[in-house]
């Protein structure tokens, strides 16, 4: 039985968020692309193929220890469309502050893997 869309992205983002990097070849398209949005990303940028997403996930090694993302919510929108609200939680290198950042994102599925991120803005 194939898994649904919403299974796929919350089995991939709870992968990356327990096992890192490793994960990205079993849950992301090598076509990947994703956009990191001003109001949501100190440095915006797009980010593209499992390499784009090795960079992005270990741009937060570079200042922060004890990354994790957490799924919150998923919901599939269409086929090959899913709404996924998540938390991304850090501890500061320097300062050891603690942080939380809730995101919405609008993942597109392609070949059972996820082809693209788009961030929804803060409402």
């Amino acid at each position: 039985m194939t898994p649904s869309d919403a299974e796929l992205v919350r089995r991939g983002f709870e992968a990356l968020g327990e096992r890192g990097v490793e994960t990205i070849p079993e849950f992301v398209h090598p076509d990947f692309e994703m956009e990191t949005l001003p109001g949501i990303a100190a440095e915006p940028q797009v980010y593209s193929g499992h390499d784009g997403v090795r960079r992005w996930f270990e741009s937060f090694h570079e200042v922060m220890d004890e990354v994790s993302i957490e799924p919150s919510a998923v919901e599939a929108l269409e086929p090959g469309k899913v709404l996924v609200e998540f938390a991304m939680r850090a501890r500061g290198q320097t300062s050891g502050i603690e942080v939380t950042q809730q995101a919405k994102a609008i993942a597109t599925i392609r070949d059972e893997l996820l082809l693209r991120l788009e961030f929804l803005l803060p409402e």
